[in-house]
C-alpha cells in the first residue's frame, strides 16, 4: 500500500465535552488484558517485517503525527474516519498502531466500527467480547495483547449491537476514552464509513483529533468534502488527509 499524505485545515476550536455517569465512573481504572495472545494476521506485513521498504510511507505518517502531538504528559487519541467502505481505513489503523508499539510506546487499538468489524479479523481472534458488550453492560474492556508487540493491546468491537451510534455517544464511551489516556501514550480508533453512518462523527466529537482517509480512483471527491464538513461540526481537529493506493 502506497499512502501519501496531505496537510489539512484544522477547525480552530477544541472538542465538546461530556459529562460522565455513575457507571462510567465506576469503568474509570478498570482496563485489564487478557490471554491468548492474538497474533498479527499474514496481512499486517509490518508487524512481521518492519524494515520493509513498502512501509516506509507508514513511518513517515506516525513521523508527522509526532510533530503535531499536543501534549506528552497523556495519550495522543486518533480516530479514522474515511467516507466510503473499502478505502483501507481498517488496514491503515492496524497498521499505524503497530508503528507506534514499535517505537516501544504503550499502544491501544481500538475497534469501534461496530457495523462491520475487521480488527479482529487482522489479528486472528474471535469477536464474541469487545467494545460494544464493554460500554452496554458496564464491563471491563477486555484488552488482547499482541505476539510480538510487547506493548500493544487490541480492543475489538464485540458482537454487532443493536444500537451502535448510542453506543459510541454514550457516557460510558466517554469516560473509557479518558481512562486510556492516562493508561496509554497511543491510541488509534477504527471506525465505520461516514457515507452511510454517524457512528465515526459521534467517535471524532469525543476524541477530537482526527486523521481523515481517501482511497485512490474510489472515493467520489464529494463524499471526502461531505466527510470533512460534517467533520467540522463535530469541532475536532483534522491532523492531515491520507491518501490510500492498493
Amino acid at each position: 500500500m502506497n499512502i501519501k499524505t496531505a496537510s489539512h485545515h484544522t477547525v480552530d476550536s477544541k472538542h465538546a465535552s461530556h459529562g460522565g455517569s455513575d457507571q462510567a465512573s465506576r469503568l474509570r481504572g478498570e482496563i485489564t488484558s487478557i490471554e491468548p495472545m492474538v497474533e498479527p494476521s499474514d496481512r499486517l506485513i509490518m508487524a512481521h517485517d518492519p524494515y520493509d521498504p513498502r512501509y516506509e510511507k507508514i513511518r513517515a505518517l506516525r513521523t508527522e503525527l509526532l510533530l503535531r502531538r499536543e501534549s506528552t504528559d497523556r495519550a495522543d487519541i486518533i480516530a479514522l474516519l474515511s467516507p466510503c467502505p473499502g478505502e483501507g481505513r481498517s488496514l491503515l489503523s492496524a497498521e499505524l498502531a503497530i508503528a507506534f508499539a514499535q517505537m516501544g510506546r504503550p499502544t491501544l487499538l481500538v475497534d469501534a466500527d461496530l457495523r462491520r468489524p475487521q480488527q479482529h479479523l487482522l489479528f486472528g481472534t474471535d469477536n464474541r467480547q469487545g467494545l460494544s458488550q464493554a460500554i452496554e453492560y458496564g464491563t471491563k474492556p477486555q484488552l488482547h495483547s499482541v505476539r510480538g508487540l510487547a506493548r500493544m493491546s487490541v480492543l475489538t468491537a464485540g458482537e454487532v449491537p443493536a444500537n451502535p451510534l448510542e453506543l459510541l455517544s454514550s457516557n460510558v464511551f466517554a469516560s473509557m476514552i479518558e481512562d486510556w489516556r492516562d493508561n496509554f501514550e497511543f491510541v488509534v480508533i477504527d471506525t465505520a464509513p461516514v457515507k452511510h453512518f454517524s457512528d465515526g462523527l459521534a467517535v471524532a466529537s469525543l476524541v477530537g483529533r482526527v486523521l481523515a482517509l481517501s482511497r485512490a480512483q474510489h472515493t467520489p471527491y464529494r463524499d471526502m468534502q461531505d466527510m470533512l464538513r460534517r467533520l467540522a461540526a463535530t469541532r475536532s481537529q483534522i491532523l492531515g488527509a491520507v491518501i490510500s493506493h492498493f
